[in-house]
Parts: structure tokens; C-alpha cells; sequence
């Protein structure tokens, strides 16, 4: 079963929490803090992997998530990072964030690895709350907790040549007589029913064809199979177009030529633009011959090769123009893009809203800094939370929006009356 695109969400591992310990051994009862700081959670990669060839792996399994960090220990010990997750995705994999649309990154090599989302920080231990005037902090940071993101899998099949043509062209017989590739084939519509790939060798050399799934009228638009993989040939650096002429399907050459390069156009300019070589196929069955003179006189100019794929005629000739062809154009190259990542904002963003009763609530990633750090039933973390207010703005901030003294302010889960 060939899959070439899926929806997975992945999570990165939350920070484990940091420890709230003190030194204890014979002769003090009471030590200094030492607790340790919570380790940081796993980050998610995405990784080429040349041996797969298809997206099957994420068609039954959508949910992924790299490993938590460990919680921090007494005498400071820090906690164990969680383990990175590496999902494994063919060559040709562009992955895009779901929510947006925008690119993440292109795989394209063989153990390419990029960093999708990075795991959480781990808390503070107590001894990093200690001061000259809070000597025994009884509140330590909790871990940095992380979001569930939906990404996009998109494969693009990596190939030099893309045949294209209408279903019963002969481009799986073709492929198979050029390549060592074994294409299911048969006498009948859409026989192939997902992109395959055939390694060619011309003499000291090679080059990898992609046999395109047939294309029709409206493919571009969604029609029979071929809007599923016009992507596949996106990345291709060549096309040979071919065409039946013997017209035994009942369908006029030429016009089958015009037609697919009009879902080309439609699906993409760039695409309908790139170096097509044309190719008569079934030019060894009866009535071919004058169905190929009419195409010929339409096509005043052109070159053509005439072939039979089964009997195997004219297509070394064939293969020299494919390879003559590819000498000319650049070499396949990753896609161009504007690289999308999920940055994690600063931590002393923050804004002021009023809810519905006239509060004023502070939002953003400040207030989840605060909720990590405030133990509410302990004074010298509620201390440390007031300190944090002046230090970052907010008191001011919240003055300046029009608090007054009785006031209600919420700050994440806690709510409370200001006093100035």
C-alpha cells in the first residue's frame, strides 16, 4: 500500500520538576537547600530514511511523543533528560506545520535530520531560590510543560524522469523494459495505482524514472487519480509524455497530448514549463501508422520518438535522448522555501486583559513562568512572585490599565486583591 501524505500530531517531553531537598546529616538538622534541577524533555527530529518508500508507517499510528524529563533530586542531582524521538520519513518527505500551511523543512538526504520541536525545560531546584535574605526556599520550578502540534507529511518522489500520460499509455511497460523495476501491469484503467520508481543504467552511468499513475481531464481539479500524484512529479528534472497512438482506446492522440499538458498548466506553471521529450507508443499495431502522421503534421516541428514499450523498438534511442537530456539540466535539488519553525516566545511576554467581572488578567508566557515557580501556600515563593511583578512590569503595567487598590488580578490560577 503506497501512502504519500498524512497528518500526525507530535509532542515534545515536558521538563521534569525541579526538587525542593535540604541538606540533612548527623550534627545539623536543618541544612542549607540542595535541590536538584529537573531534566529537559526529549525533542522531536524528523530523519531521511532512504529505505522506505512510503508514508504506510503513520497511516494507523497518528500520535507521537518524545519522552518527559526527569524529576531534579536531593543533593543536587539533576533529573535524567527524556529520550529525543526520531520519526523516520522516505527522501522526498516535505513536512509543513498543519495550522499554517508553511514549510518545516524538505528532507532530501539520505540521514537528514531536523529538529521539529524541542522538549521542555526542566525546573529549578530550590538552591537556585536561595538569597541573602531567603536562606531555606521551601519552593522549587516546576518543568516546562509542551503543546501538541499537527504536522503535515507530503512525499514528492525524488526522480530525475517523470513518464507521464493518460492511463493505458504503456508507462509502466516502459518502465519495466528499462529498468529493473516490476510494475503490476494489465489492460485496463488506472492498473497503477501509486507512483513507481525504476533505477535506468546507460552505459557507466544511471538515472531513476518515476511511471506517473495515469493522468486524465480535471486531474488538476481532483479528477481520478491524478491530483494525488502530480506532486510526484514536481521535483522531476525531465518528462517524457507519452502517448497511445495507436488509438485503440477510442481516444484521439493528439488530443490527449493537449489535454495533459493542460492539467499541467493548471496545477502549476513551473511544472508545465519543464523539458518534455514526446513519445508515440504502440506505433508496432495496426492503424498507428496513419494516427501518427496526423499527429506529426499537428506537432509540425516537434521531435518524436516512435516506440513499441513491449517489443522493446527504438528505445535505446530513447535512452540516449533521456540521458543526453539530463546532461543539460541542473541537478535535482531540494525545494526552496521560507523555513517555518515553532519558536517558543519570551518569557517575559505578558498582556493585560479584563474579563467579564471587571478583573484584570495578566496572560502570556510570563504568567506560566509564574505558575511553574509560585507554591501559593509557601510566603517566600509568593515573596518571589511579587518580586517578579515589579522586576518585569507588570505591577506597573497593571497601573497603567487603571488597577486600583481592592482591585481583582488573576495571574494564571491565582487570584488576588491589589494593594499598592
Amino acid at each position: 500500500m503506497f501512502v504519500d501524505r498524512e497528518i500526525i500530531s507530535i509532542k515534545s517531553g515536558n521538563g521534569g520538576d525541579g526538587a525542593t531537598s535540604f541538606i540533612r546529616y548527623k550534627g545539623v538538622s536543618n541544612g542549607g537547600p540542595d535541590g536538584g534541577d529537573g531534566g529537559r524533555g526529549g525533542d522531536v527530529y524528523v530523519i531521511g530514511d532512504k529505505h522506505k518508500v512510503s508514508l504506510i508507517d503513520y497511516e494507523y499510528q497518528k500520535k507521537f511523543k518524545a519522552e518527559d524529563g526527569g524529576k531534579g533530586g536531593p543533593k543536587k542531582c539533576h533529573g535524567a533528560d527524556g529520550e529525543d524521538l526520531y520519526i523516520s520519513v522516505p527522501l522526498g518527505t516535505v513536512v509543513r506545520d498543519k495550522e499554517t500551511g508553511k514549510i518545516i523543512c524538505d528532507i532530501f538526504y539520505e540521514g537528514e535530520k531536523k529538529l521539529v520541536l524541542k522538549g521542555g525545560r526542566g525546573g529549578k531546584g530550590n538552591v537556585h531560590f536561595c538569597t541573602s535574605r531567603r536562606h531555606a526556599p521551601h519552593f522549587s520550578q516546576k518543568g516546562e510543560l509542551t503543546e501538541i502540534k499537527k504536522i503535515i507529511l507530503e512525499l514528492k518522489i525524488i526522480a530525475d524522469v517523470g513518464i507521464i500520460g493518460f492511463p493505458n499509455a504503456g508507462k509502466s511497460t516502459l518502465l519495466s523494459k528499462i529498468s529493473g523495476a516490476k510494475p503490476k501491469i494489465a489492460n485496463y484503467h488506472f492498473t497503477t495505482l501509486s507512483p513507481n520508481l525504476g533505477v535506468v543504467k546507460h552505459f557507466d552511468d544511471s538515472f531513476v524514472v518515476a511511471d506517473i499513475p495515469g493522468l486524465i481531464e480535471g486531474a488538476s481539479q481532483g479528477a481520478g487519480l491524478g491530483h494525488n500524484f502530480l506532486r510526484h512529479i514536481e521535483r522531476t528534472r525531465l518528462l517524457v509524455h507519452m502517448v497511445d497512438i495507436s488509438g485503440l482506446e477510442g481516444r484521439d492522440p493528439y488530443d490527449d497530448f493537449v489535454k495533459i499538458n493542460k492539467e499541467l498548466k493548471e496545477y502549476s506553471e513551473e511544472l508545465s514549463s519543464r523539458p518534455q521529450i514526446i513519445v508515440a507508443n504502440k506505433c508496432d499495431i495496426f492503424g498507428a501508422e496513419e494516427n501518427l502522421k496526423i499527429f506529426k503534421k499537428k506537432l509540425k516541428g516537434e521531435k518524436i520518438f516512435e516506440i513499441s514499450a513491449i517489443s522493446g523498438e527504438n528505445l535505446q534511442d530513447l535512452l540516449n535522448e533521456i540521458y543526453e537530456k539530463l546532461q543539460e539540466l541542473p541537478p535535482l535539488q531540494p525545494i526552496e522555501y521560507e523555513e517555518f519553525s515553532y519558536e517558543k516566545p519570551s518569557d517575559d511576554l505578558f498582556e493585560i486583559e479584563r474579563d467579564d467581572d471587571g478583573a484584570y488578567v495578566v496572560i502570556g508566557p510570563l504568567t506560566e513562568l509564574l505558575a511553574r515557580n509560585v507554591v501559593l501556600d509557601d510566603m517566600d515563593s509568593l515573596s518571589y512572585m511579587q518580586k517578579t511583578l515589579r522586576d518585569k512590569g507588570v505591577i506597573k503595567a497593571l497601573k497603567q490599565a487603571g488597577v486600583k487598590n481592592g482591585d481583582t488580578v488573576v495571574i494564571g490560577e491565582i487570584e488576588f486583591e491589589f494593594i499598592d
